[in-house]
Order: structure tokens, then C-alpha cells, then sequence
């Protein structure tokens, strides 16, 4: 008989070319030695050139979802993704309420790599007032940061403001990506928690297929958070696994290419 996995929950969107998320999801998942459950919010008709369809599952229909996979098994950790309306965002909040998930992690997705947006505008607040109190950590980049503060975030002295202004908001620790900030030779992430302010520094690499991203470092750290890893330390080990990705990534079509959260695997496998 095999050892049991932890489990961790996605949810979110489908990406139908694979690279981002549900699928990127439980593809880290499995890199990381973690079984991976899925509530789904929407389906999206997408390759590397943009969405070209999106049709946004039934609230009830992701609350059940939630509570299916929490009724039969213990969730060590789950993220949210794609939310996609209000309403989504209340149905998720609501799921992980009424399951009882302790760890959580907020990736709030508000428009993909190709700028089609994936969270409709009301929705912002809504997030902010109801998901946002019950994460662990929560993950947005430079523009998503600046929509949830609601002032400008394109430095790291704006990236300290928004931090804490989003801590206060309810999340244990804040993670700003700053991977698009301008004129650094660097990709710096600042981590911003009960323990104060670390600056996750990492190398920017020069490649456009970096589509997915921000699902896999999402990914990565609720799956981390299920093997019993800290806030902290799952941020840290998750930006780790998501530079591995981007290394591994590269064109996939015509367009952004994903990142490559599998290669871990691979590289585990290898002879």
C-alpha cells in the first residue's frame, strides 16, 4: 500500500492549451509530491495567443465542487485561481468557510498574459472584503496589487505600502511579485508577514514564455503549506520551483509560451 499524499485544492479556471490553471495546478502538484483536487469556476478557450472563449461555472455548482472533495478527505492546503464574477468569488470564499480549509492561498487573477481579463470589475472589492480574511498567504503581482490598494504600485518602496496595506486586509503574509517592476536587473519578490519584510530575490530571465506563472508559484506554495512547510518557508521554496519553471518554459505555438512546472519531475526521474 502506498504512502498517503497530502491534498491540496485548486480552484479555478481550465486553460485549454495546458499552461495555466487547473492544469498547471496539478501538474505542480504532482512535481511536488502532492495529490492534486480540483473545484472548477470556469472554462476558458485559450492557446498561446490569447482567450477566445470563457463560460463561468454555476456558483453552486463550485460550492459543491468544495465540499465534495473536503467531505471525503482532509484538504491540507487550497488556492484559488480564476474566479472569474462576484459571484465566484462568494462561492469560493463560502467553500473554503464551510469545509473548514485552514490554509489558503489567494492568487488574484484579475487579467491573463495576453491582457484578457479573467475577474470582472465589481468583483475586485468583493475579493477583497471576503477571500482576503481567510488567506494564508496571498499572491499579487505589481498590477494586481495596485487594483486591491488602489494607488500605484511600480517600485519596492510602493510594493512595502501595498504589503502591508493588503496584511491588513486579513492575509497571515503578503507576497508582491515583482517580476514586471522597471529598470531592475533583478526579479524581486518582497514577502511581508507576521516576521516583517523579506525580499525574495531571484534573477530575471530574458524569455517572453512565461505564461502561467504566477498559477505555478501559486501552486507551489499550497502545496508546500500541505507538506507542513511555513508561510514563510513556502513562499521562499515556492519562488525556488517557480525559477525552475520559467528556466524549463519555451514556445508552445504561435504565441507566450508556458513555463514548464513538470521539468522538476523529469529531473527527479532522470537516470
Amino acid at each position: 500500500m502506498g504512502l498517503i499524499r497530502p491534498v491540496a485544492l485548486s480552484i479555478a479556471g481550465s486553460d485549454s492549451s495546458g499552461g495555466a490553471g487547473v492544469v498547471a495546478d496539478l501538474k505542480t502538484f504532482e512535481a511536488l509530491g502532492v495529490w492534486g483536487a480540483v473545484a472548477l469556476t470556469a472554462v476558458t478557450a485559450q492557446n498561446s495567443l490569447g482567450v477566445s472563449a470563457t463560460h463561468l461555472v454555476p456558483p453552486e455548482v463550485i460550492r459543491a465542487q468544495i465540499a465534495a472533495v473536503a467531505g471525503d478527505v482532509v484538504v491540507g492546503a487550497a488556492k484559488t485561481g480564476m474566479l472569474g464574477s462576484a459571484a465566484g468569488v462568494r462561492a469560493a470564499a463560502d467553500g473554503i468557510r464551510e469545509a473548514g480549509i485552514a490554509l489558503v492561498v489567494v492568487d488574484p487573477v484579475l487579467i491573463s498574459k495576453h491582457g484578457d481579463a479573467l475577474l470582472a470589475g465589481d468583483a475586485i472589492e468583493v475579493l477583497r472584503a471576503v477571500l482576503l480574511p481567510l488567506a494564508t498567504v496571498v499572491t499579487p503581482n505589481l498590477a494586481e496589487a495596485a487594483a486591491l490598494v488602489g494607488f500605484p504600485v511600480e517600485d519596492r518602496g510602493a510594493m512595502v505600502a501595498a504589503a502591508g496595506e493588503l496584511r491588513r486586509a486579513g492575509p497571515e503574509v503578503v507576497l508582491v511579485k515583482g517580476g514586471h517592476l522597471a529598470d531592475e536587473g533583478s526579479s524581486p519578490d518582497l514577502v511581508c508577514g507576521p516576521d516583517g519584510l523579506q525580499w525574495l530575490e531571484g534573477p530575471r530571465r530574458a524569455t517572453v514564455h512565461t505564461h502561467g506563472t504566477g498559477c505555478v508559484l501559486s501552486a507551489a506554495i499550497a502545496a508546500y503549506l500541505a507538506l507542513g512547510r511555513s508561510p514563510q518557508q513556502a513562499c521562499a521554496e515556492g519562488k525556488r520551483f517557480v525559477s525552475l519553471a520559467i528556466a524549463a518554459g519555451g514556445p508552445r505555438g504561435r504565441g507566450i509560451g508556458p513555463v514548464d512546472p513538470g521539468s522538476l519531475a523529469r529531473a527527479r526521474q532522470a537516470p
